[in-house]
């Protein structure tokens, strides 16, 4: 059995978007379905960040080449119930074979209320059969509205002919892939550490997931403002620190939906 959570601040934001209205009638809602966080990313390389299990409690452990740390795999180790479900999710997905294995338990746990999922708050498509098995849910439910952000761009790119309308994908830069965001004019976000880093690469800000979920414009690339809990002494730390004095608003709750 895997399950969904409810949406977190961030994603409620999704409400208030009039181009998303069609997606919510009948007072349907938006959810996300996550995994765990770097061990279920097998592209990241600049956010790679992942919780290890020790004999009393857990850590985080970043990759060799991290320049942010994934603020997903911070909720987990501060989180029990997090970090408890998206294993929980992770491993059930993993124990399972087919394609169409993984698309029925998905499909079966989702919520009948649900408009909106955005797949993988935490998490990242960590095989060519569990993207297809996101495909197929989203063309078992044309009704209903499926975005992520991906690093696994190669699995993007073999089916990228054919995807369903209501399954909206962006590259998120900072991945071990990233020549192929290039290579196919692919939708990009970028996390960036200023305004003004955004203002250079000509990119909105997307502070409500906005950008990433509304299917009309899923061939525009924007930029996302650095955020979460980063080690003391970096330029990651050192950037939040100066948002802070200028009053950008870059993070939400850090309650657990």
């Amino acid at each position: 059995m895997v399950k969904f959570s409810t949406a977190n601040a961030k994603l409620k934001a999704l409400y208030d978007v009039p181009e998303l209205e069609r997606w919510l009638e009948n007072n349907r809602k938006v959810y996300s379905f996550d995994l765990l966080s770097g061990w279920s990313c097998p592209m990241a390389k600049d956010c790679l960040s992942k919780v290890v299990q020790l004999d009393v409690g857990r850590r985080i452990k970043d990759g060799p080449h991290t320049q942010f740390r994934c603020f997903s795999a911070s909720q987990e180790a501060t989180f029990p119930s997090a970090y408890n479900k998206r294993k929980a999710n992770f491993d059930a997905l993993k124990s399972l074979q087919t394609t169409y294995g993984m698309a029925k338990i998905i499909s079966e746990a989702m919520p009948k209320n649900l408009g909106i999922c955005r797949i993988h708050v935490a998490g990242d498509f960590f095989n060519q059969k569990y993207f297809r098995a996101w495909r197929l849910v989203a063309e078992w439910h044309p009704d209903r509205l499926f975005y992520a952000y991906t690093k696994s761009l190669s699995w993007w790119l073999e089916d990228r002919d054919g995807l369903p309308e209501n399954f909206v994908l962006t590259a998120s830069r900072g991945g071990r892939q990233d020549h192929l965001i290039d290579q196919h004019n692919l939708r990009e976000s970028k996390v960036v550490f200023s305004e003004a880093e955004a203002d250079a690469l000509g990119y909105e800000i997307d502070h409500t997931d906005e950008h990433a979920a509304i299917p009309e414009i899923r061939d525009e690339s924007f930029a996302l403002l650095i955020h979460g809990v980063q080690p003391k002494g970096s330029e990651a730390a050192a950037a939040i620190k100066q948002l802070k004095k200028e009053k950008v608003k870059f993070s939400y709750s850090k309650k657990e939906g």
